[in-house]
């Protein structure tokens, strides 16, 4: 029987409080919005965030749709998915630590968001969180624990509205913070060490995704 209206509150709420725990934990998109937000500009770091969005959109419409069934059907496309995500992050995590020290005139203009466009930062962020099979494992679950088995189109396009939107927001909230010129300035003086930090964490998460088979 279809929910009312009224009652879309309370799977709603569930799933908002599951989403927020797990948009906060930091993770790999967390990392490359950071990165990004210090290393270029503000602009890149919302627009990384944008695309984080957009993956999210696609990965919320796929686990209420059941994308869980169909990776439990097809065990072989899980692992293929899987080994691909892991293989893009450790991609980027060796490229962090092959970036040469910039000079002071290289790190204002990486700070201005000069080598990078807007459009790289767009799908940087939307790959790395499309390429993440435990985004789409964990919105199924959510779905499972928060979602009826067939949720009305409505509740659907809420659930999803609500995932996208908590995202959005929270690694906009990130790119701004890390963009601030306090932060900027930390950076440009501890930028070595920090884009190794972040190639490190690259690295960890893609090696973690790789071996966990």
């Amino acid at each position: 029987m279809e929910l009312s209206h009224l009652s879309y509150a309370a799977p709603l709420l569930s799933l908002a409080l599951l989403w927020t725990v797990a948009v906060v934990t930091p993770g790999p998109n967390f990392f490359n919005i950071a990165q990004l937000a210090a290393s270029c500009s503000r602009r890149h770091g919302v627009m990384s965030a944008l695309g984080v969005a957009t993956g999210t959109v696609l990965w919320g419409l796929a686990g209420g749709l059941g994308i869980k069934s169909l990776f439990s059907a097809a065990p072989t496309l899980y692992l293929t998915f899987k080994i691909a995500g892991g293989c893009y992050l450790i991609y980027l995590g060796l490229k962090q630590f092959k970036r040469k020290p910039a000079t002071v005139a290289g790190a204002n203009n990486s700070l201005n968001g000069a080598g990078r466009t807007l459009l790289s930062a767009y799908g940087r962020g939307f790959l790395g969180n499309m390429t993440n099979p435990k985004s789409a494992l964990f919105v199924a679950t959510i779905f499972a624990t928060a979602m009826p088995a067939s949720p009305p189109p409505m509740l659907l396009a809420l659930a999803v509205l609500t995932m996208a939107s908590l995202s959005f927001t929270w690694y906009c909230s990130v790119a701004l913070l890390f963009a601030s010129r306090r932060f900027a300035s930390v950076y440009e003086r501890s930028r070595q060490w920090l884009d190794r930090f972040a190639g490190g964490c690259y690295l960890l998460f893609g090696a973690h995704l790789v071996a966990n088979r």
